[in-house]
């Protein structure tokens, strides 16, 4: 598969980056083992009726106890009409496109920085769009995905069969990405994110967080999230608008005044703290954060505006009546923390105060992660929608002097 549209693939780099950033900074170490076990799951593959495209994931889990080299996905898209549907999976290399067996597949390398270590998983961009203005209805076809490890030991989980679809279904559309933690976060109701420490160790506190962007065509009208956090971090903070669990571990939280305008991205931040008798390094798996809307509204000058001007309750509701999603796939998001052994041998430090949820642009360092993401796909939907992708085989294609 080779873009003739190069800025389109370059963007697909830079979400790449981004959603690669909690990958590089702080990673412990791990020992050599026996195992390679890598799995695939794919989410956000389900558009809109209003919209040009949107921005999915390639989820790449690490179950076995390596780190592989050498890691591919191949992309079967022999039932899919590119004339229709353009799908731009993550680009910091193109990818290269082959017949097997009549089938039509793009064998597509993960850079390394981007191959997730044991109990962790990375994710990788997937933008979906409308490939012609012409196309009347839905239109579906199935799209198989499948990562390839040397030596994996485990071929039941390395491929995800999903749709493809262009619906024509209005409604609102909830994307979750929740990034891994591994590093000491201060972050402050309506402020911006600040790295207290690059690493994380037992008995320190920090926060857990998610951008969560309306990729649909209608207006979310009140939000509610929750989320669930691994054996071995607490929630510290009783959080306006949330119900926390005896132990700690999860809890509900409402936003039902807050109303999300499509392409528009809330942030819900939690603080947390990892006890202080973890033994590390480890990592702490099978934390999830989700989000869905009570209501939706049409895209109108009066309730842009009342989007716009809306606020956070200071009560959660208890019974809901939940809309529809357009795409409920990318719904929610894993994610894990990460703990190092502290250089002296005991815990670390405290951080201060959270809240659920900061909203509107973020400029800091952490914040901008998800934003870089988000914005990243924006773009490369931005693209789609001005100059179609074409895809062609290498045969044709021919370098600029």
């Amino acid at each position: 598969m080779i873009f003739r549209n190069r800025p389109l693939a370059r963007l697909g780099a830079a979400a790449l980056l981004a959603s690669g950033a909690f990958t590089v900074l702080g990673t412990p170490a791990y020992a050599e083992g026996a195992g390679t076990d890598l799995s695939i799951d794919v989410a956000g593959t389900r558009v809109a009726a209003g919209t040009e495209g949107k921005l999915g994931f390639i989820k790449i889990g690490n179950k076995g106890d390596t780190i592989p080299t050498d890691v591919r996905i191949t992309v079967d898209v022999s039932q899919l009409d590119l004339d229709k549907v353009g799908l731009s999976p993550f680009a910091e290399r193109e990818c290269e496109e082959t017949k097997v067996d009549g089938r039509l597949l793009w064998d597509c390398v993960v850079p390394e920085f981007a191959v997730p270590g044991p109990g962790t998983t990375s994710e990788l961009p997937l933008v979906v769009f409308r490939g012609t203005d012409e196309l009347k209805g839905a239109y579906a076809a199935p799209v198989t995905f499948t990562v390839v490890a040397p030596g994996d030991t485990n071929a039941a989980n390395n491929s995800e069969t999903v749709k493809v679809e262009l619906t024509d279904e209005n409604g609102v559309d909830l994307s979750v990405w929740a990034p891994d933690i591994n590093l000491q976060l201060v972050w402050k109701p309506g402020g911006e994110p600040d790295v207290k420490k690059p690493v994380l160790n037992p008995g320190d506190e920090t926060v857990v967080f998610a951008s969560v962007m309306n990729q649909g065509d209608m207006i979310a009208d009140g939000l509610d999230f929750t989320i669930s956090l691994p054996k071995g971090v607490t929630l510290t903070e009783e959080l306006k608008g949330c119900t926390v669990a005896a132990d700690r571990r999860s809890a509900t939280c409402g936003a039902g005044s807050t109303q999300l305008k499509p392409d528009s991205a809330v942030y819900p931040v939690f603080p947390v703290k990892v006890a202080a008798d973890v033994e590390a390094p480890v990592t702490l798996s099978g934390g999830t954060i989700g989000a869905s809307a009570r209501g939706e509204l049409p895209v109108t000058e009066k309730s842009l505006a009342k989007a716009a001007a809306s606020e956070l309750p200071s009560f959660l509701t208890e019974k809901l009546t939940l809309v529809k999603d357009v795409d409920p796939s990318d719904d929610s998001d894993d994610f894990a923390v990460r703990v190092v052994a502290a250089a002296n041998g005991g815990g670390g430090g405290t951080g201060d105060d959270g809240g659920l949820p900061v909203t509107g642009p973020q400029a800091g360092l952490i914040g901008g992660v998800g934003v870089a993401v988000l914005a990243a796909g924006g773009a490369l939907l931005m693209m789609a929608r001005r100059r179609r992708v074409v895809l062609v085989t290498p045969g044709d294609e021919k370098p600029t002097a």
